[in-house]
């Protein structure tokens, strides 16, 4: 009986980098910094640091994690791992993809803003177009889905430079004694709000750990690679917050569809270049998104997690096609759906509950002790109980606020 057809290990660090960094960077910034801004106001750089503390705390986790355990199942493998409950992980992996498909949908939603500083093109037609293209990408290849990343991210990252260089240039509406200052105590609850809303901008590092069985040496690689994706982006995202509020009335802000677009014209330049650069960017968080949760379901099904026609692999391309097409397909119904911020805060909240789960699954297995394998990276117990407690915290906010 021949072999069974496996996924293809060829991705090395600065690839799987750049993935995760693409990942991260997309939509959040590109399209919801002006939400998070109509509900943070001049704190929205507080609320995404607080967002990028709680993200960097379970990144650390999943950096553990992944370390101990590299399988595309991802965070299924690891409260599998934790408990041995099998409908846990079952409810856990589905939720994953589900944030996924969520997320992508979101992201195509933000796409249709963008395009329309160029084309006048229906919105259900550009969300149809974009979805089946990036479908299309994900069959073709991990090769090649992973080369059209690494250039899209590359270009997207070069797009927040330029926002942040003509942005210095544009008259200030704040001064940064203001923006920076400690928020007052009445202004502590826009933060927490708009820190779960700009959660969602941090979504994407867990996504890499399902690239697990395509990663070259992923004990070591995809630790480093989680940290490298997390730290770059919290770092952009804080510049790129507080240029905001600096350079736009928070109420311009608020209601503009193409945030980065407003910001640069604020300076007296051109919406022409940020703006084909924006598409880029929403157009790489989507495809990310299918790859991630297609590669869970595949995944799930070698565990006898999932139904075992999504671990069907293609011997031409090597990638899950079932899997890839139902992801496609469940995104563009929900793409046509649901409106942007409704779907941010759908992945956001499900996302928490995830990271709750996942932080408590570790510290779980520290507890629980027992040999590790050679090679495998550990970080002190106090990250995750603090993880889960930060991600638990902002849940309760959520449903109280």
């Amino acid at each position: 009986m021949p072999d069974p057809i496996t996924l293809k290990r060829s991705l090395s660090l600065p690839v799987t980098s750049l993935y995760g960094i693409g990942t991260i960077i997309g939509a959040g910034i590109y399209v919801l910094i002006g939400k998070v801004g109509a509900v943070a106001g001049l704190v929205l750089p507080y609320a995404f640091l607080l967002a990028g503390i709680i993200a960097a705390l379970t990144a650390l986790s999943y950096a553990e994690l992944s370390s101990r355990f590299p399988h595309s199942a991802g965070s299924a493998a690891y409260i599998h791992n934790a408990w041995q409950r099998r409908w846990l992980a079952q409810l856990v992996g589905t939720l994953v993809a589900l944030t996924g498909i969520v997320s992508a949908a979101t992201i195509a939603n933000g796409f249709v803003g963008y395009l329309q500083l160029f084309i006048q093109m229906p919105a259900y037609l550009a969300i149809i177009l974009l979805v089946a293209l990036l479908t299309l990408i994900a069959l073709w290849g991990i090769n090649e889905s992973a080369l059209t990343v690494t250039i899209v991210t590359l270009i997207e990252v070069g797009g927040l430079l330029y926002v942040i260089h003509v942005s210095r240039q544009a008259p200030a509406v704040q001064e940064w004694t203001q923006i920076f200052a400690v928020p007052e105590i009445d202004a502590w609850a826009g933060v927490l709000v708009g820190s779960f809303l700009a959660f969602y901008a941090f979504i994407g590092f867990e996504d890499m750990v399902n690239l697990a069985e395509e990663v070259r040496n992923p004990r070591r690689t995809l630790p480093r690679a989680i940290l490298i994706a997390i730290a770059v982006s919290t770092l952009l995202y804080m510049v790129v917050a507080a240029l905001a509020v600096r350079t736009l009335p928070v109420p311009e802000l608020a209601q503009s569809a193409v945030p980065l677009a407003s910001m640069v014209t604020s300076a007296g330049y051109s919406t022409t270049f940020i703006g084909i650069i924006s598409m880029f960017a929403v157009v790489n968080g989507a495809l990310v998104q299918i790859i991630m949760a297609s590669r869970l379901l595949y995944g799930m099904a070698k565990k006898n997690l999932a139904p075992q026609i999504f671990a069907g692999v293609s011997a031409r391309t090597q990638t899950p096609v079932v899997a890839t097409l139902l992801v496609g397909g469940i995104i563009l119904m929900f793409a046509l759906w649901l409106p942007l911020t409704v779907l941010a805060k759908i992945t956001a909240f499900i996302m928490l509950v995830i990271f709750s789960l996942v932080n408590l699954s570790l510290l779980t297995i520290k507890v629980r002790g027992g040999e590790t394998e050679a090679g495998v990276i550990s970080y002190p117990i106090v990250f995750p109980a603090l993880a889960l407690l930060l991600c638990v915290a902002l849940i309760a906010f959520q449903l109280l606020a």
